[in-house]
């Protein structure tokens, strides 16, 4: 899994969304990176890391400890946006011993109906080979639907070949995997997992990832929730309020320093 890793302290791993890459909470990690030392992954089948056939929360989950014990780093902090978040949320669960404290950004341990199909058509649609002009690449994009802002966002995962254009991304693999994706392994029941540590939960106040009716799944899986709301911004709060974002984290994690 290609990450990399800046700042000396304990550690904390930031985790990006879906279509995202390494660079998505970079701003954070500058942050953060004065008093700990930050991991910034690639999420499998995303960016520089490895593309996988099968992708779901438990292996995901296995993968960042995997990355904790390749750094010799025994606890982290974990911080996780959207579908990072879930990946935060999965990791806390099933390895609480390996968790400082769980961060979710703009994301419930619930499963969600399907909500990229536009998206994925879109990006399968554009024609790759014979064209090197982004403005193309774009243009196919809007003209498909999907607003400007997030169609720069999702051409970051374009790549020049010598005759085109090629994926970063395992896009064929990412929709093949998307019900996992929006799913939640975590349902309930006597095997249901329960993470006791530290947790905060941020959401943005015109996102419609997260309301009220998560409340029960939210605190029966983290009891020790904390919630906030950045007013004023989406689903991309991260992006939309860096500012305000990047504080209320960072504050969180210190409090929670061993």
């Amino acid at each position: 899994m290609n990450f990399v890793t800046s700042g000396q302290g304990e550690a904390v791993l930031l985790i990006h969304g879906l279509f995202g890459n390494l660079d998505n909470l970079k701003s954070l990690g500058q942050v953060l990176e004065t008093n700990h030392q930050v991991i910034r992954v690639d999420v499998p089948n995303h960016g520089l890391s490895e593309h996988w056939a099968h992708m779901d929360y438990p292996s995901l989950a296995k993968a960042m400890i995997n990355l904790l014990d390749e750094c010799q780093i025994e606890r982290a902090h974990i911080v996780g946006h959207s579908m990072g978040g879930k990946i935060a949320m999965a990791t806390a669960l099933a390895y609480p011993e390996r968790i400082i404290s769980m961060v979710a950004a703009d994301i419930a341990p619930v499963a969600y109906e399907p909500r990229h199909d536009i998206v994925f058509a879109a990006l399968e649609s554009l024609p790759l080979e014979g064209h090197t002009d982004r403005r193309f690449a774009l243009a196919h994009l809007t003209h498909n639907g999907i607003d400007e802002a997030t169609a720069q966002f999702l051409l970051k995962n374009l790549q020049r070949t010598e005759t085109g254009f090629r994926w970063k991304m395992n896009l064929s693999g990412l929709k093949a995997c998307y019900p996992h994706i929006i799913g939640w392994h975590n349902q309930g029941g006597e095997h249901r997992q329960v993470y006791q540590g530290p947790s905060l939960f941020i959401r943005g106040g015109d996102s419609n990832y997260v309301t009220g009716e998560y409340r029960n799944a939210i605190m029966t899986q983290f009891p020790s929730a904390q919630a906030k709301t950045l007013e004023g911004c989406g689903h991309w709060l991260h992006a939309q309020k860096p500012a305000i974002f990047n504080r209320i984290v960072s504050e969180f994690i210190d409090k929670q320093a061993m």
